[in-house]
């Protein structure tokens, strides 16, 4: 089955067995975006979290044939320099330690930040996990958004 996607805001061709693949692995296998973790494969941990039509998804178990017509943006396509709000305050608050479940978590928090949120509010709508425990520098960062 081949299916047209809109990732990063370019058009993208990939051939599939099944629509019910994961957006992660046509993601990361056959578009080659490994920014996009996988953590648990089961919704948890937030590694794959992306944004479809400016929402936070998990696409561990999103499936690709959902995505056809919406706008896919992975931790590639959130800036190209780095200077998304959220990347700006995780590097000046050193928030990364091991920084694997990172991409997820900004992209759940640029999802927070198109839903509205601001500071303190947007760690009400982020439940990623990380597992090195950098949440004291996330919440920093956070609430200077």
């Amino acid at each position: 089955m081949t299916l047209t996607l809109n990732v990063n805001g370019k058009s993208s061709t990939v051939t599939v067995s099944d629509g019910g693949m994961p957006l992660l692995w046509v993601l990361r296998d056959l578009l080659g975006l490994t920014g996009t973790k996988y953590g648990c494969g089961i919704e948890v941990c937030g590694a794959c979290t992306v944004l479809v039509d400016g929402q936070p998804e998990r696409s561990c178990d999103f499936d690709v044939s959902s995505a056809v017509g919406r706008k896919i943006v992975t931790i590639e396509g959130l800036s190209t320099n780095r200077s998304h709000p959220a990347q700006q305050a995780w590097i000046a608050n050193q928030v990364p330690q091991c920084g694997y479940c990172q991409s997820g978590m900004l992209m759940a928090v640029a999802g927070a930040m198109n839903a509205g949120q601001h500071g303190a509010n947007i760690m009400g709508e982020v439940n990623n996990l990380c597992v090195c425990g950098t949440y004291g520098r996330i919440k920093s960062a956070c609430a200077k958004l």
